[in-house]
């Protein structure tokens, strides 16, 4: 008797219809972050398969299935707020959005430009970057006689965010080279982020740090 009332293991779907296993593990992939082709060719079939199923669910939350077939990268957004919102409450955002700091809107901004710029060269779908490569990129944005250590614990500890954040994959050192700097793969999701709206007014935002970096380093030289 106690047999047929034992519960199953928490998150065992085994007991389910498949179509409806299968439903349910993609939508707990989903809502806990990006679904990759290259990391789970099979859940990412699985949502090819069901995708008119997986925006049927995620509508019912307010959420939309945003799915690129030639990136290979899938992922859940909140619906945008109705212009004429009326009285009735709005249930809370299950997709949560973050404010980003500067150090990495700026890292997005210039890791987004990077991607577009190896896409229109030699074609590779893969862009990875070494943590020198990116500390190049922003060097150019800090203050003239920014000491070495400080911007490299500066942008190690961005990239830390931008990992976390799912745009940057941090790779294994290759076999025998356990010493080998750290190498980051740029996440074709940053595609999707970052825009070309976004990028031009993230461009104006740069040209104004620009200027007051150059007005700081002219008073520096006129000695004020």
């Amino acid at each position: 008797m106690n047999d047929m009332h034992q519960d199953d293991p928490e998150g065992s779907t085994e007991s389910l219809p498949p179509v409806v296993a299968e439903l349910s593990q993609l939508m707990v992939h989903l809502l806990k972050g990006v679904l990759y082709r290259q990391d789970d060719e099979r859940l990412w079939a699985s949502l090819l398969n069901l995708q008119a199923r997986v925006r049927e669910q995620a509508a019912v939350l307010l959420l939309d299935l945003v799915l690129d077939e030639a990136e290979g990268y899938a992922f859940l957004k909140s619906q945008p707020e109705p212009e004429h919102a009326d009285a009735t409450p709005r249930l809370p955002r299950l997709i949560a959005r973050r404010p980003l700091s500067y150090p990495v809107s700026l890292m997005l901004a210039l890791l987004r430009k990077r991607l577009a710029e190896s896409d229109a060269g030699d074609g590779d779908t893969r862009l990875v970057l070494s943590r020198e490569e990116i500390a190049e990129l922003m060097r150019v944005f800090l203050p003239d006689g920014t000491n070495e250590a400080r911007l490299i614990d500066q942008v190690d500890s961005t990239i830390t965010k931008v990992v976390e954040l799912g745009y940057l994959r941090k790779l294994k050192p290759a076999a025998g080279a356990a010493q080998q700097a750290p190498r980051y793969e740029v996440r074709r999701i940053l595609k999707a982020f970052v825009d070309a709206q976004w990028l031009a007014d993230f461009d104006a935002r740069l040209e104004g740090y620009r200027t007051a970096l150059s007005g700081a380093d002219r008073d520096k030289e006129a000695g004020r």
